[in-house]
């Protein structure tokens, strides 16, 4: 295993080396935290100057060490003006079209000066909404979140909080949608968070044992207590929202406003078919998450799973297993050929699968998960690809992955058709 060393002196950063033989720019990725930023600098080329992230770099031999030098600049991140806002849905909330998860980094990957660090650039990039949950790091992510909050000054009413509800203790009674837990189980992420109130609660999940009006009346319930303002499901079929929002209208209670569902360049249907539908009929709006399928889309498993990715982590090799498959192979394929779009727009791979989920407007929000700052700026970085996403560069991709779920759609329509007229 390559052997590194980072020494951060002020607004410098040195990455040593043995001398013989130059690691390549992957090896370096692959080898440091600094995955995301690392990408977008290939050896002995310098690129434009961004905030905080790279001004130049050096290349010097001294003894046995080959030193990597990254100047920083001074000057402040220029990221707000990127930032946009949409209505969640038909409702009058207006939330950023990026927000920021906490699954995986808070109270888990990252130390909580990063942690804070990084919900510190969001907000004052202009994101204002923050997602965590009652799973995430056994309570440990909310407790996190609540604490950055707790030690800033800023206005409760200029940024939105979301927790889930489904898993919350060991306990019978402390997972799933019932009554009970839906109360129970806000009322412990309220005291873990030091809030009063969440801005939206969600069902983490389905519940196929509790019935649906349970559901709705809990939820219903701790939005009129003035526990939460609004209330919304992650991972539901649209048939079970619709289930839902029926159940809701009969006993006029409060149907859910957002559904949070995975949506990526490498998984589509529900978002690009289902979502519009469930809108135009109901008002439910979507927020998406894992936009760059875990990590997938960066490129960065191309050679394999580096030491520091989540791949890596402890409890996922599930995870891992699915990157080194054979299906893994063949996306991997792909997204080499994505990659070539990607350096055509001058942004890295995450870049580009960022901005194509952007292009959604059918999207209102966009969860992304970050383990360091500059990873977050580079993120946030993608919004100003998401106008050079022209319609030709759209259906380049939809060839090269060949997974258009309208394409299919259409394709099925005219089998269907074909065979319907053709003489026996």
């Amino acid at each position: 295993m390559l052997r590194h060393r980072i020494q951060i002196k002020e607004k410098h950063i040195y990455l040593h080396f043995p001398s013989e033989p130059f690691p390549s720019r992957k090896k370096i990725v692959q080898q440091t935290e600094n995955t995301d930023w690392l990408e977008l600098y290939a050896k002995n080329r310098l690129k434009e100057a961004q905030p905080f992230i790279i001004d130049c770099i050096q290349f010097c031999t001294k003894q046995e060490t080959l030193t990597l030098k990254f100047i920083f600049m001074s000057t402040k991140m220029s990221t707000n003006s990127l930032v946009n806002y949409r209505y969640l849905g038909k409702s009058g909330l207006r939330v950023s079209c990026v927000g920021l998860g906490t699954w995986v980094t808070f109270g888990g990957q990252i130390t909580d000066e990063m942690a804070e660090e990084i919900l510190t650039l969001a907000y004052e990039s202009g994101i204002n909404f923050f997602d965590t949950a009652e799973v995430y790091a056994a309570g440990k992510a909310e407790i996190l979140l609540g604490k950055i909050l707790k030690k800033k000054t800023w206005r409760r009413s200029s940024y939105i909080i979301s927790t889930k509800l489904y898993w919350g203790g060991k306990a019978e009674t402390e997972k799933g949608l019932s009554r009970k837990h839906i109360i129970e189980g806000l009322k412990s992420s309220l005291v873990r968070l030091q809030l009063d109130y969440v801005d939206i609660v969600f069902a983490n999940r389905p519940d196929s044992h509790t019935p649906m009006e349970e559901i709705v009346r809990a939820f219903t319930y701790v939005i009129n207590q003035g526990w939460a303002m609004y209330w919304g499901t992650s991972r539901w079929s649209p048939t079970e929202i619709m289930e839902a929002y029926s159940v809701a209208r009969q006993f006029n209670q409060i149907p859910p406003i957002a559904e949070q569902a995975e949506y990526h360049l490498l998984q589509r249907e529900k978002v690009e078919l289902q979502m519009p539908e469930l809108y135009q009929k109901i008002g439910v709006g979507t927020i998406t998450w894992s936009p760059l399928a875990g990590g997938i889309l960066t490129g960065k498993y191309d050679d394999g799973v580096p030491i520091y990715s989540r791949a890596a982590l402890k409890g996922y090799s599930w995870f891992k297993d699915k990157i080194l498959g054979e299906e893994g192979r063949r996306q991997q394929a792909k997204l080499r050929e994505a990659a070539i779009i990607a350096d055509r727009l001058g942004c890295s791979m995450s870049q580009l699968a960022l901005a194509w989920v952007l292009k959604n407007e059918n999207v209102q929000c966009v969860l992304l998960g970050a383990s360091t700052v500059d990873q977050l700026y580079l993120n946030i970085q993608a919004l100003q690809y998401v106008p050079k996403l022209s319609g030709s560069i759209m259906q380049e991709l939809d060839k090269i992955l060949g997974n258009s779920p309208k394409l299919k759609k259409e394709s099925n329509m005219r089998n269907w058709l074909q065979r319907s007229t053709s003489k026996p």
